[in-house]
């Protein structure tokens, strides 16, 4: 199970592709289909590979990514 779950926000993401380069795990790839406003979203391809490092939410321009922790079961 994953730690972290990254969602990209396909309405929002204008496949700048910015977070793709700096994902230091390599899982971020622009999508074969095409957003409401014409973009390629950026997708992820191996949740299970994220380490939460925040970084694509981070440069993200259009404030498309969210990172969420998975909640330890007690």
């Amino acid at each position: 199970m994953a730690k972290f779950e990254v969602r990209i926000d396909a309405k929002f993401c204008k496949g700048c592709d910015m977070c793709r380069v700096c994902c230091p795990k390599d899982i971020i790839v622009l999508s074969k289909h095409i957003n409401e406003r014409g973009y390629t979203p950026a997708e992820v391809t191996d949740q299970e590979q994220c380490i939460g490092c925040k970084a694509c939410a981070l440069i993200c321009p259009d404030c498309a990514i969210s990172i969420y922790k998975e909640e330890a079961a007690v």
